[in-house]
């Protein structure tokens, strides 16, 4: 979590109304670009209401419109969705959500939600900004995708609208603040330089998972160097003081639990 005092609940509530209001309004780009890329009404919005990860989506109805492989498109969208997982693993931590809950609140781990629930310096505040953000984000992403399915045939050819953009440049709005390391933008750069240039060359969606190489490759001979950038050993000394702080809050809770039991 962020460093510094708690933040009164209403400035978290109107961070993460902004978010969810800011980027679930471009399911309507979503909506339209898979309706014109020849998906129905009932397939746009299970994707979105299924699937919820913008990313993933316009990376699957991009790959089918382009008349790539539905399995190639699918591998493709299951990679770039698979970190989502890996954001669950760090949020489990944080928000400490009963299990009867977490099943359904994994439905909102997605890059938005995770976002604000970092920023947030207290576990009452990462529990509200997690929580407003995926209500606002997944009510407006699912009802912006059903009207942008519904306009499509009125809006026409959607590259001309440049609508078929806005899915990545969203990712990318949220994605650039984070590279904050010289691991994180070597990550980032040769990514999108495997990405690009093998798109004239390999089927549609391949270039996707081909790009997933670039996080290994760059981590393997970061390792092999040691963190030199002194961000990264800022960043590795305070992750590691916020495990060493999370350990100690778990270690009282749990000796409280026990003393309220006696």
């Amino acid at each position: 979590m962020a460093d510094g005092a708690a933040k009164p609940d209403a400035a978290v509530v109107r961070d993460a109304l902004g978010v969810g209001v800011a980027v679930g309004l471009s399911g309507f780009a979503f909506g339209v670009t898979s309706a014109g890329g020849g998906l129905g009404l009932l397939q746009t919005c299970a994707l979105s209401l299924l699937v919820f990860t913008g990313a993933s989506q316009f990376a699957l109805v991009g790959a089918l419109a382009a008349g790539g492989n539905p399995y190639t498109a699918a591998a493709g969208a299951f990679f770039l969705g698979i970190r989502n997982a890996f954001y669950g693993l760090r949020l489990s931590q944080l928000l400490a959500l009963p299990r009867a809950v977490r099943p359904f609140a994994a439905q909102w781990v997605i890059d938005e939600t995770t976002a604000v629930t970092l920023a947030q310096p207290t576990r009452r505040a990462a529990r509200i900004g997690f929580t407003v953000t995926g209500v606002t984000l997944y009510a407006l992403w699912n009802l912006t995708t059903l009207l942008g399915a519904l306009g499509a045939k009125a809006i026409g050819d959607t590259r001309a609208w440049g609508l078929d953009a806005a899915g990545p440049a969203v990712f990318l709005a949220l994605l650039a603040p984070m590279l904050k390391t010289a691991t994180e933008r070597a990550v980032a750069g040769l990514a999108v330089l495997l990405g690009l240039g093998l798109l004239p060359v390999l089927p549609a969606g391949v270039p996707v998972l081909v790009a997933a190489l670039a996080a290994p490759v760059a981590l393997f001979v970061s390792g092999r160097r040691g963190p030199r950038d002194p961000q990264d050993l800022d960043k590795v000394s305070k992750d590691k003081a916020k495990d060493t702080s999370e350990a100690e809050d778990k270690a009282k809770e749990k000796a409280k639990a026990m003393e309220e039991g006696r």
